[in-house]
């Protein structure tokens, strides 16, 4: 069956010897070379796997169904990698399905007939390949073939391999993907942009040009498109950017909206848009809009530019490194071969929430995908000798001559910081997309952390590894070892700071504090051995094993003088780093006509590097342990804590946070920004007071603090929410009781076949409903996914939920705020709790600054609403809407639009009520 040779015009090929297996909720298929079928329940399924290494879809996800280890296989995602690198596919059988031009089946032996002929197709294309593209899928097979690859055999057939292959020193060649790529060119930097408006009516044009011919007319969009035109125009005062305040109601189609006129003003201009968004996946969204305005993928890659923090780049150092060991373990040629496929064909190297297939990282492990980015900042630049082929130089020098760089607040938020990422240019242009998120995004960037786990990583990027053979962590002096080889200045200052370093707290710091401040290791690990100490002496529920915190003053004994000795090695530190920074300084002004253009790069990122790893963190800290003794400044709020994970501590130190994050922000984009669009479907509190919710949107934006004030637009959603959606609050149901919970939970889903969303304000929460809700959902044959339990990626998660049309999903906050899912996959949510802010240190303060009560109730509703906002994407949609919490406050139903009539009802009525109007079709008359 699986090697269907009759038709002499399909190229032959070498499929394995072993039975395709498909692993369902209660039982397993298998289908055997022959044919033949067989139904296996799950412990006889994991021990027939054991031993046949069958053909499926996920190893791990598998071995996870059937309780058992992960075992040898031959993962058809892995020949999918090989065969289509760089590429796009839901990791199931229904993905691998669709992936190759099937039509999807529900049962399970119709999706193991579905795999055999998946596995067919791809081997089929391998034997197809043009000579110039199978040379180089060649020379990587081999290598993973004789590291025993289960696919190997199979793939060199395909790919018509003769003989024996290369000999054994050349056989790892075909991994030197470096050798293949290309190399970026140096170029002028671009004259400043011109200042030329964006007419609202071009905007428009734009706009219908995007859409294209018979697109649906949307009113609201052309309006939105308009109305953000103002933050185009030009800067009439230094300092004061033009900002508008866009709330584009879900369906309004504000991505368009928005790239219509900035694309206009880039285009007017000879200058670039920064479209900034909150998470790595939503820029893959935007960007995938972004077909429309270049639809010619070579004019694309020219004019539109996705930027990250260098740490989600693929590095080719990291990479060779990694093959060093290869001759004494060639095992580990399959899985750098399959990264080997995908560096020769991604578009930019970008191995989060790029091209790069984040399930690969579940198949074969971090070491060999995120390890291989420049996660530590240990770039040698221009000393790296693979500088001119690197992705994210390459990255630096496109966004500076494009039109739209589609970038994240984190990344915004660090250059605002730094006055720049890689020069010291900064955009003139932005747009915030889901600009609600602003707030939380400059908390993150604009805090410092005294931290264990901050100031071990401080010592390590400063010293290197210290430990022989315990990674390949490379440290300040071997990062600028050729350049301070004959400079007599530049190695003294290095040396200093590295002794000075020795401050710091070193591998094995928590065990030792955690036996008491006598154990410790230097200054550091003393001060957090006192600061830990006051937290378990001030903390309520100390030993739950949740994170826990405690105000920093009044101090116990020990805090204050450990502090004062940590000040003191700080200072050490600094000044030799501040010399060191001087020095270098000194000979880029001095050498200017000496030294090579590569040095110089080389010298200035590593004055950056040192200012903001060394310097700025160095003076946050010794800023923090001043205040100990000091009064706290007004703008910041402080509070020691220990951090668990799983009920082990695994962090602790001293925590600031201003206490508005968005006035350090707008402090640094005001300066260079002359326009900026804001705008979100949730910019707006909903009180009801239109003036008051404006504010909010305002205050938590940072409009509040720019020297002109916003101007306001605000676009309704087009869908009809009254008919297409139904909203239940169970008002019978004890709250705290899991295993009623749970039941609420199964009947519900039951309910809607399917398609659901859980979302839980607590994972603890989300574990206890998961365990209770694992059997029944198998014997109603509907799949169960849960963030935090499935080992799973949160966009991986979702890309399943999305093809599986029954499948229901569990997950918090990162799924709530990262699901897009239009049409009947998700036609359920239910809400376990009303999801109040957690009460901490921070929020204490934050909430008497801001409105007291008032500021519990914004954020609540603004996660309601976000909550509500994925159940409809679509005109067609329709959905329901579950609080399993009898404590909501009527003054929180402006989380809903207005037209949504709200209902308390009862346990058992809900779920009638859904299964109503899920079942009923869209052209049946709404009941009154």
């Amino acid at each position: 069956m699986f090697d269907d040779r009759s038709d002499e015009n399909t190229p032959r090929f070498n499929p394995p010897n072993a039975p395709v297996m498909v692993v369902g909720l209660r039982h397993a298929v298998f289908l055997s070379p022959d044919g033949e079928i067989e139904e296996l329940p799950h412990g006889a399924a994991a021990k027939r796997a054991r031993s046949t290494r069958p053909i499926l879809v996920h190893t791990p996800a598998c071995a996870r169904r059937l309780k058992t280890d992960p075992f040898p296989a031959h993962d058809l995602l892995e020949l999918f990698a090989f065969v289509r690198p760089a590429q796009f596919c839901v990791p199931t059988p229904r993905g691998i399905a669709l992936a190759t031009g099937q039509k999807p089946c529900d049962d399970l032996i119709g999706q193991a007939e579905a795999l055999a002929e998946a596995m067919k197709r791809l081997l089929q294309e391998l034997a197809t390949l043009h000579r110039n593209k199978r040379a180089p899928a060649l020379a990587i097979a081999w290598p993973m073939a004789r590291g025993h690859w289960p696919w190997g055999v199979s793939v060199l057939a395909a790919l018509g391999a003769d003989g024996d292959g290369p000999h054994r020193y050349a056989v790892y060649e075909g991994l030197k993907v470096w050798k293949k790529l290309g190399e970026w060119a140096e170029h002028a930097p671009p004259p400043p942009p011109a200042n030329n408006p964006v007419d609202p009516k071009d905007a428009r044009k734009r706009l219908k040009e995007l859409l294209g011919d018979g697109a649906e007319e949307r009113p609201q969009q052309a309006d939105y498109a308009s109305s953000v035109c103002s933050a185009f125009g030009p800067r009439l005062h230094d300092g004061a950017p033009n900002i508008v305040l866009a709330e584009a109601g879900t369906g309004t189609g504000k991505t368009l909206g928005y790239v219509a006129p900035a694309s206009l003003w880039a285009q007017k201009n000879d200058g670039a848009v920064w479209i900034s968004t909150y998470t790595r996946n939503l820029q893959r969204q935007i960007d995938q809009e972004l077909d429309r305005l270049y639809t010619d993928p070579k004019d694309k890659r020219l004019k539109a530019v996705v930027r990250k923090g260098r740490e989600n780049y693929f590095c080719l150092l990291n990479f060779e490194e990694a093959q060093r060991p290869l001759n004494q373990q060639p095992h580990q040629a399959t899985p750098l071969g399959l990264i080997a496929r995908w560096a020769l064909h991604t578009r930019d190297g970008d191995m989060v929430g790029g091209d790069f297939p984040a399930w690969l990282t579940e198949l074969i492990g971090n070491r060999f995908t995120g390890a291989l980015a420049d996660q530590r900042g240990e770039c040698i630049y221009a000393a790296c000798p693979h500088y001119s082929r690197c992705f994210i130089e390459k990255t630096v020098r496109r966004a500076r001559s494009a039109e739209i760089v589609v970038a994240n607040h984190a990344l915004v938020m660090v250059q605002a910081a730094l006055g720049g990422l890689d020069d010291a240019s900064m955009p003139s242009r932005y747009v915030f997309d889901e600009g609600h998120h602003l707030f939380d995004a400059a908390d993150k960037a604009f805090s410092a952390h005294l931290t264990g786990q901050e100031g071990q990583e401080l010592r390590r990027w400063l010293l290197g590894a210290e430990q022989k053979g315990s990674s390949r962590a490379r440290g300040l002096k071997q990062r600028l070892e050729t350049l301070i080889v004959d400079r007599d200045e530049l190695r003294d200052a290095v040396n200093a700071v590295i002794v000075a370093a020795q401050c710091l707290p070193e591998q094995g710091w928590l065990s030792r504090i955690h036996d008491g401040s006598e154990h410790a290791k230097g200054p550091a690990e003393a001060f957090l051995a006192h600061v830990r100490a006051q937290v378990l002496a001030r903390a309520a529920d100390g030993d739950r094993g949740y994170s826990i915190e405690t105000d920093c003053k009044p101090a116990i004994d020990g805090v204050l003088a450990s502090a004062a000795d940590l000040d003191r090695a700080l200072a050490a530190m600094e000044k030799p780093a501040k010399l060191l920074i001087k020095t270098i300084a000194h000979m880029l002004d001095e050498k200017a006509d000496e030294l090579e253009s590569a040095e110089r790069q080389r010298l200035d990122a590593a004055i950056r590097s040192l200012e903001r790893r060394a310097i700025m963190q160095v003076a946050a800290w010794r800023e923090m342990l001043a205040s100990l003794v000091e009064n706290t400044p007004a703008a910041f709020v402080e509070w020691f804590a220990i951090e668990r994970q799983f009920g082990r501590d695994f962090d602790v130190g001293m925590h600031r946070h201003y206490l508005d994050p968005t006035l350090p922000l707008t402090s640094a984009l005001a300066p260079t920004a002359h326009g900026m669009v804001v705008t979100s479907a949730t910019l707006r509190d909903g009180t009801g007071d239109d003036d008051f919710d404006w504010h909010v949107a305002e205050d938590r934006t940072g409009a509040s603090h720019m020297p002109l004030p916003a101007i306001r637009a605000a676009m309704k959603s087009p869908y009809n929410y009254r008919e297409q959606t139904r909203v239940f609050i169970v008002n019978d149901l004890g709250r705290d009781n899991p295993d009623h919970i749970a039941a609420a939970y199964r009947e519900l889903f039951l309910a809607s076949g399917g398609g659901a969303l859980g979302l839980f304000t607590a994972i603890t929460r989300l574990r206890a409903i998961y365990e209770r809700l694992t059997g029944p959902m198998d014997d109603a044959g509907l799949q169960l996914l849960a963030q935090h339990i499935d080992g799973m990626d949160v966009s991986t998660l979702i890309d399943i939920f999305r093809v599986e049309r029954d499948a229901c999903l569990l997950g918090t906050d990162a799924v709530r705020d990262g699901v897009d899912v239009p049409g009947d996959s998700l036609r359920l949510i239910v809400f376990d709790r009303v999801p109040w802010p957690r009460p901490d240190i921070l929020h204490r303060a934050r909430k008497a600054a801001f409105h007291g009560a008032r500021y519990d109730d914004m954020l609540t509703r603004l996660r309601m609403k976000q909550a509500f906002g994925r159940l409809v994407r679509r005109a067609e949609d329709r959905g329901v809407f579950v609080l399993l919490d009898n404590r909501m406050p009527s003054r929180l139903l402006g989380a809903f639009p207005e037209d949504v009539e709200v209902q308390r009802v009862g346990l058992r009525e809900a779920i009638e009520q859904t299964r109503a109007f899920l079942t009923k079709t869209p052209s049946d008359k709404n009941p009154s």
